[in-house]
């Protein structure tokens, strides 16, 4: 019975809306405070005992390898100067036991696609599937993946990360359908890609975060393209849920949609009030914000 300890991380898309600021670098490597959203979801990755980070990027994502990577200058420099502290933290952007695997996609034709390119790499073991754009937080408890792999060596079916979201809000998600309504973890019956609010079967949403059999790839190398020719990875589940359990886990947490301006703006102002170096100062200066501001002496 394996263990999940390989995560595929879809990184190939344009972040148009973060434009002009992805023009020239990939919205993952956007910083929350002093970290890219992709090392929060790599660091989750890895708090779940994930050993193998299998980037899918696209011709314009090599920033995430380099950040990723030994730099041999930088470190150099820091060593010389004695800031030892910041030398740990640049050595320690990836732990020295995990492995960074990267794979081209060659078009961008879904997230489907994107896990599908990861097959030679993951064989036929389970695995996670992180979308670093949903930042998910849980302070003082289990990340969001830890726990879903909780479940997966538990039940050992593919488990969907799931939240309740409005109904007038259900036509931006993949809303599952399940035996029961309630507990934190139940087994799915059907799962509609973007339904609009009358004909959502329920409020309960798919975010960034899969645990998913090998058994997927199967179902994606046979499912049909919809627009643009994208393979979606909702269909290959909708069509794994025929031979085997999928489950909904509603996990511990909070999620801020870092693809929107609006959820990277809450993140950055949660992250930064709670951060150590400047928590105190930001929260100082927030609460301080309407008052007049005195002009600097001359």
């Amino acid at each position: 019975m394996k263990i999940v300890t390989k995560a595929v991380f879809p990184v190939a898309g344009m972040g148009t809306r973060f434009l002009p600021a992805t023009k020239a670098s990939p919205k993952e490597m956007l910083p929350i405070v002093d970290k890219p959203l992709i090392q929060y979801a790599v660091e989750e990755a890895v708090a779940a005992g994930v050993t193998d980070l299998i980037f899918i990027t696209g011709r314009t994502k090599r920033a995430i390898e380099d950040h990723f990577d030994k730099a041999y200058e930088l470190e150099t420099e820091l060593l010389a100067r004695g800031k030892e502290a910041m030398l740990e933290l640049v050595r320690n952007t990836v732990p020295s036991h995990v492995n960074c695997i990267y794979i081209r996609q060659p078009e961008a034709l879904g997230l489907g696609h994107a896990v599908l390119c990861a097959a030679p790499v993951i064989g036929d073991e389970p695995f996670a599937v992180i979308l670093a754009d949903d930042l998910l937080d849980n302070p003082g408890g289990d990340p969001v993946l830890k726990q879903m792999a909780s479940v997966y060596n538990y039940h050992r079916c593919s488990v969907l990360g799931t939240m309740n979201v409005p109904r007038e809000a259900t036509r931006q998600y993949g809303i599952v359908s399940t035996e029961r309504q309630d507990g934190p973890v139940q087994r799915m019956t059907g799962i509609v890609e973007k339904p609009n609010p009358a004909d959502a079967p329920t409020t309960q949403a798919v975010v960034g975060r899969y645990i998913l059999t090998p058994r997927i790839f199967d179902h994606l190398r046979n499912v049909k393209p919809g627009a643009g020719g994208e393979l979606q990875l909702t269909d290959a589940i909708a069509s794994l849920l025929k031979e085997e359990a999928v489950l909904a886990h509603q996990y511990d947490g909070v999620r801020y949609d870092c693809g929107s301006k609006l959820g990277y703006l809450k993140a950055t102002v949660e992250f930064g009030l709670r951060h150590a170096e400047v928590g105190a100062g930001f929260a100082e200066f927030l609460a301080t914000r309407g008052e007049p501001v005195l002009e600097d002496a001359k």
